[in-house]
């Protein structure tokens, strides 16, 4: 079964719905017009509830099938935007200066929109149907809030899938693998404190910069001798300044940002500790003090196999052939949160040839509409059966 004709007769339509979010970004948890537009949308398709504020601004959309299977199965797209300057140009670009959808959470958004109205239209499944519109992926967590706030209990959700575009495969093609599909993603900052002085007698100071590169480098160590070979951990130092800007100048102190990247709990763990270990005794090394501020933020996005093979059955009947067992990904993704709490699914589909999402050039491509609206709505008439 191809794309659903529907889909085909709504494309202009829900083309249009995405291209206002890209032009009217927002960011995080503050996405009230976004959730208003979202809202609106579906009360205009006649769902049976709507519910707002779940997980600060996250929406909630409930359609009921035509039988009277109590079975319930949540739908997830995101809402937020990134700041980021855009600078496609195009005609529908940012209309918000320093905010721009640069990952296609306004695709998302719309695909998911365009399932809503076809499955309110045709209800041609046995069971219920929740839509989750989600804020704050960027970093906010918003998929741990919604969590928190009850989404899944309150709705008896047994199992939630989601979707994500991804630049570099074909436009409206499907990738997936079971088991882990992206990282998890920690964060953190290190102050390296030392004793300021003049750059032209070092004797005569501690240098904090000196020892933030020992810092840097042997940070390095964990994935090369700390983890086994055959598992993925990434540690980068994404920023580095001191307290002094010029030249001859030893500093009190500098400071580095940076991220832990792991596709297992375990090696996530592992990092953690080593990252606050190799700090703090690399610093004293050269008598500085290593300050340590570690965030442990989304976990790893962990599709369930049964869930997984759903998910390709949907993807298949929409585009044929579909790219199994991919590599893993070692971006992070808080639809995390939802399926620790339930099984389910995330599979990616494809933008095309296009820059890569957190670009400024990046762009949603609007043929990969049809084909996530059909996958979106497969998935619930093939696990709804009527």
């Amino acid at each position: 079964m191809p794309i659903k004709n529907r889909f085909a007769e709504m494309h202009s339509d829900i083309t249009a719905w995405r291209r206002h979010l890209h032009a009217h970004p927002e960011l995080m948890f503050d996405v009230h017009e976004t959730a208003k537009f979202v809202e609106d949308k579906l009360r205009s398709f006649g769902v049976d509830e709507i519910t707002t504020g779940i997980g600060k601004t996250g929406v909630v959309g409930v359609i009921k099938g035509r039988g009277t299977s109590d079975r319930v199965i949540g739908l997830r797209a995101d809402m937020d935007a990134l700041p980021i300057i855009e600078a496609t140009g195009l005609d529908y670009a940012s209309t918000v200066p320093g905010k721009m959808h640069a990952c296609g959470h306004d695709g998302h958004t719309a695909m998911l929109l365009g399932a809503a109205q076809y499955l309110a239209e045709t209800r041609n499944f046995d069971g219920t149907v929740v839509l989750i519109f989600q804020p704050a992926e960027e970093g906010g967590g918003g998929g741990r809030e919604m969590v928190k706030d009850g989404l899944m209990d309150r709705w008896n959700i047994q199992e939630v899938y989601g979707m994500h575009n991804m630049p570099g495969f074909p436009t409206g093609t499907f990738a997936i693998r079971p088991g882990p599909l992206l990282a998890s993603a920690d964060e953190f900052t290190i102050r390296v404190v030392g004793k300021g002085g003049h750059a032209a007698n070092p004797h005569e100071a501690i240098d904090p910069n000196l020892a933030a590169a020992h810092v840097i480098v042997a940070l390095q160590s964990i994935a090369s001798r700390n983890a086994n070979p055959l598992s993925s951990v990434v540690v980068t130092v994404g920023a580095l300044h001191s307290d002094s800007h010029v030249s001859n100048v030893i500093p009190q102190a500098t400071t580095m940002k940076g991220t832990v990247r792991a596709l297992d709990e375990d090696v996530r763990a592992m990092a953690q500790k080593r990252v606050q270990d190799i700090a703090t005794a690399t610093a004293q090394a050269y008598g500085c003090v290593a300050e340590v501020d570690y965030v442990v933020g989304y976990p790893v996005t962990v599709n369930a196999a049964e869930n997984t093979e759903y998910a390709i059955a949907a993807a298949r009947a929409v585009a044929g052939d579909v790219a199994e067992n991919i590599p893993p990904v070692m971006a992070a993704e808080d639809f995390a949160f939802m399926l620790n709490a339930r099984p389910g699914a995330y599979i990616l589909v494809g933008n095309g040839d296009g820059a890569m999402v957190h670009h400024p050039e990046y762009n949603f491509d609007d043929e990969a509409i049809p084909a996530g609206c059909s996958w979106f709505a497969e998935i619930v008439e093939q696990r709804l059966r009527a």
